[in-house]
């Protein structure tokens, strides 16, 4: 749901009575991961998808039945061999879905909340969960998916200072407990779905909970203002990162060159990087294809634990740059993780070529791909990343 947070925080401000569609579960293939939403409201008007087409007519009519009821509910699409027309992902996969009609927080909308059977109780930690959400604030919102009637579509918000918004309806031990595992979520940038057994519940009987993280963007960082890093600046912003250029060389590194970038910085890039604090989920790409920014480059980036370092040149560069690493301690494990000559074998030629093959790299990287053509392979179309014990559905 978190995925369309900027359009239903509008509706929510405008006292726009919805229900929203929220994919809780994938198995095998599935085009939409957990988290994906489609939103519906009174006038008919949807955003999002949850299928890419498969059921969006079935989730679309589920959407309206909730909100004339008031009542969330939980549903599984999946293929029929019997009948290719029936409502199912003809790519195989199954999925389930799970929709719950909100009513924004204010407080003429919570009175006719009230008279209509919509709980206002959800309707503000949902609300609070989209401002979070639209405005790049990093929080996890927990939702009762399974368990008793009364309880289904609660909600509870979860900062990573700890401090909450709204509950699950249950015993206090249930909050603490929810909150407990959201957090955990939150930290690791994770949406996915847990069970709490009936002793943590509190509640007679275990539930099951949605957990949304939102978190900032990952960080895109691109070494070397050159016309490669302009093509590669559009392309990760398209992506979803926060992009930043560096380059030592201020003729260069300006705003004409790079419109679409976050941020553009002068300076060594090895002084900007130290300075820098960056999560699993960042990439490094250095363009410079120079030793004397390279080198005290990537001797600290590849210590660090981010999810991808790659590095332009030509296979006689690569060799070269290795040994310069190795003269200056790295080991063989650290030079491992080094993505070079950087990008997948596209037979790339211009910047926007190159670019794509470089993001096409990350993607791989970041979804366990192999690059491969799909057309005759046997490996899945979707990847599902690993999953921790105790808990299903969870996804990067």
């Amino acid at each position: 749901m978190l995925d369309l947070a900027e359009e239903l925080n509008r509706w929510m401000e405008q006292g726009r009575t919805f229900a929203v569609a929220t994919v809780v579960a994938t198995t095998g293939s599935a085009p939409r991961q957990p988290g994906a939403a489609l939103a519906v409201d009174s006038d008919g008007a949807a955003i999002g998808s949850v299928s890419g087409g498969c059921v969006e007519g079935a989730v679309y009519e589920l959407c309206q039945e909730a909100l004339r009821t008031g009542r969330p509910v939980l549903e599984r699409f999946g293929y029929s061999d019997e009948d290719a027309f029936a409502v199912g992902l003809t790519c195989g996969g199954v999925i389930d879905i799970f929709v719950t009609p909100v009513r924004a927080s204010t407080p003429a909308a919570a009175d006719e909340a009230r008279a209509d059977g919509l709980s206002d109780e959800t309707a503000a930690p949902l609300a609070a969960a989209l401002t979070a959400a639209a405005s790049g604030e990093a929080a996890a919102l927990a939702r009762i998916i399974e368990g008793p009637d009364e309880l289904l579509g609660r909600a509870l918000l979860v900062r990573p200072d700890g401090s909450r918004t709204g509950g699950l309806g249950g015993h206090p031990g249930l909050d603490r407990t929810a909150a407990e595992e959201a957090r955990a979520l939150l930290d690791a940038g994770r949406t996915g779905t847990l069970e709490i057994g009936a002793e943590g519940a509190r509640c007679g009987q275990p539930v099951v909970l949605l957990v949304e993280s939102s978190v900032p963007a990952p960080r895109m960082l691109v070494f070397g203002a050159i016309d490669f890093a302009a093509a590669l600046v559009r392309v990760g912003k398209f992506l979803g990162y926060h992009v930043t250029v560096c380059d030592a060389r201020p003729v260069f590194a300006t705003r004409a060159r790079f419109p679409d970038a976050d941020e553009i910085i002068v300076d060594w890039p090895h002084r900007y990087l130290d300075s820098q604090e960056l999560d699993a989920r960042a990439v490094l790409c250095v363009l410079t294809h120079d030793a004397k920014f390279d080198i005290p480059l990537l001797e600290r980036a590849l210590r660090l634990p981010v999810a991808y370092v790659g590095a332009m040149g030509s296979r006689r560069t690569h060799l070269d740059r290795q040994q310069r690493l190795r003269d200056v301690g790295l080991t063989e494990i650290e030079l491992n993780r080094l993505r070079s000559p950087i990008g997948l074998d596209l037979g790339a030629r211009t910047p926007e070529e190159t670019a794509l093959s470089i993001a096409a790299e990350i993607v791989a990287n970041r979804r366990g791909g192999t690059g491969a053509p799909l057309t005759g392979a046997h490996t899945p179309i979707h990847h599902d990343p690993p999953r921790p014990v105790g808990r299903i559905g969870e996804v990067a």
